[in-house]
């Protein structure tokens, strides 16, 4: 039995029994993996997959446990591989971030600069999705760590750092009704105009539709999207008040306006969800670090490895942090 047989076996199961998928994924030729795998199996002495022609049709419950503690095996075999590479120092690698679009355009970019500056022989790559979607993503091996945001409790998936606490801005066109000095809006003003923010405020349980169904009103949701960026751009198209974080609105919209949304639209606090039971290169516990300056390496690493329960400080405003970050 080798690790490359277990590997196949993974990519076989991962690829929804489709061998040639499968084969493409790993590198290996069809002919290459279809051997390898009867070479497992002759050696178990069972069957892995019930097979129809010369098609995979479903793994066996034999097949199923097999599979279970293949994984557990290629994990510890990536957390050795990444042990080994962080005692001799290396500086070369991938580090893959799984993020939504306003963490992405706005927050990672001097941070993912400042780690590109110290480990110029790291390759980074962004994956954005949606914060559900960026979660599932971390469960299934695909990320080293997701940037995400709640309005409430903790994110599940992994070993959750808080980075930074955030608002919301209602944001208006120069000229429109609310651009006006001295009174921010109320709740009851926006449940008046048209509202323009993320896809996840449509949700029920969203944090937006908690905050109006508070004090017993409803919002007019006009027009939702991933991306803050279509978010400003339809603010300035007059479609109505968007309703977005506070990052992602900057120096270059001076023909917006941005009033702090009503407090009964909770804070948000930014997240790294880091995976458990994972050894992660010192390049990606940096990242953490750049963009969560008030926790001590020391703790995080400590907390990583299991050998002390989470007690971090309070995040700082965005507004405190972007400063550090980049400077």
């Amino acid at each position: 039995m080798t690790l490359t047989q277990l590997r196949y076996l993974v990519a076989i199961a991962d690829a929804g029994l489709n061998i040639t998928l499968a084969a493409a994924r790993v590198h290996a030729t069809q002919p290459g993996l279809s051997k390898q795998l009867k070479q497992l199996e002759d050696e178990l002495g069972f069957l892995l997959f019930v097979r129809k022609g010369r098609s995979l049709e479903a793994i066996t419950p034999a097949g199923a446990e097999v599979l279970e503690r293949a994984r557990v095996i290629l994990a510890e075999t990536t957390n050795i591989r990444a042990y080994a590479a962080n005692q001799r120092r290396e500086s070369h690698g991938q580090l893959t971030i799984t993020t939504t679009h306003t963490q992405a355009r706005f927050v990672l970019p001097p941070a993912i600069a400042r780690i590109k500056r110290e480990f110029p022989q790291v390759s980074v790559h962004l994956q954005q999705s949606a914060e559900g979607a960026a979660l599932d993503l971390l469960s299934q091996g695909d990320a080293d760590m997701a940037v995400v945001s709640t309005a409430g409790g903790e994110p599940q998936g992994g070993i959750a750092v808080p980075l930074y606490r955030w608002r919301r801005l209602a944001l208006v066109p120069r000229g429109h009704e609310l651009d006006r000095a001295g009174r921010a809006p109320d709740m009851a003003e926006l449940s008046r105009h048209p509202l323009i923010s993320y896809e996840s405020s449509v949700r029920p349980e969203s944090s937006l539709q908690r905050a109006f169904a508070s004090v017993g009103l409803e919002p007019n949701l006009a027009l939702t999207a991933l991306d803050a960026d279509l978010i400003k751009t339809y603010v300035r198209a007059g479609l109505g008040v968007g309703l977005l974080a506070e990052m992602a609105v900057g120096v270059g919209d001076t023909d917006l306006r941005g009033w702090p949304a009503p407090r009964e639209m909770s804070e948000c606090i930014a997240w790294a969800v880091l995976p458990r039971e994972r050894v992660l290169r010192d390049y990606a516990l940096e990242m953490v670090n750049v963009l969560a300056p008030q926790i001590d390496k020391r703790d995080l690493r400590r907390v990583l490895d299991g050998n002390q329960a989470p007690d971090w400080p309070e995040p700082p405003t965005w507004e405190s942090l972007t400063q550090t970050i980049t400077s």
